[in-house]
């Protein structure tokens, strides 16, 4: 069941900007190429910017008077959706991995899975690094602890340690984060 004042047509979403005739103050000023930057009356604007064969795009409503523009609208568009879409792409994902020891990991397993790690962090990932206690072997958190300290040393080169091991339920948790600038 939909909510009172909820709908929205599909397909069609409704414009960010307020373009022309769509626009309701008074004054606006005025920016864009061939163009004396000044506050002109929102008559004069339209007019301005019909006789450039363009619109008048609001961009920065908040302003006192509100900021418009003469441009053409479709081009103006595409160029905020560029800029959006490379926005995102610069923004940087953080990726987790997790490795997992038991309380009495072997010598050649712990050697393996910090090869692992040390690949993770180069490749700019977290990594969690936990230790399970199944059933009897919660007696050796201690081992636990060591195992991740000595994990977390041997690491120190390529990453820093975000949170100290620490005992939740039958896991005990290392968080290291890569340094930068490798």
């Amino acid at each position: 069941m939909r909510k009172k004042g909820s709908y929205r047509p599909r397909g069609r979403e409704e414009e960010p900007y307020k373009v022309n005739s769509k626009i309701r103050a008074r004054e606006v000023r005025v920016v864009g190429e061939n163009v004396k930057v000044d506050v002109y009356t929102i008559g004069e604007a339209l007019r301005m910017a019909e006789e450039q064969n363009l619109d008048l795009v609001e961009i920065s409503p908040k302003a006192e008077p509100p900021v418009c523009k003469i441009i053409d609208y479709s081009k103006f568009k595409y160029e905020q959706k560029k800029k959006q879409k490379e926005i995102k792409s610069k923004a940087q994902k953080t990726v987790l991995k997790e490795i997992r020891f038991g309380p009495n990991t072997d010598d050649h397993d712990f050697d393996f899975k910090l090869n692992h790690a040390k690949k993770f962090l180069k490749e700019g990932a977290k990594v969690k690094a936990f230790v399970h206690f199944v059933g009897r072997t919660i007696v050796f958190k201690d081992r636990g602890e060591l195992l991740l300290l000595r994990f977390a040393s041997e690491l120190e080169d390529l990453g820093k340690v975000e949170q100290m091991p620490k005992l939740e339920g039958k896991r005990m948790t290392l968080f290291i984060t890569p340094k930068q600038g490798k």
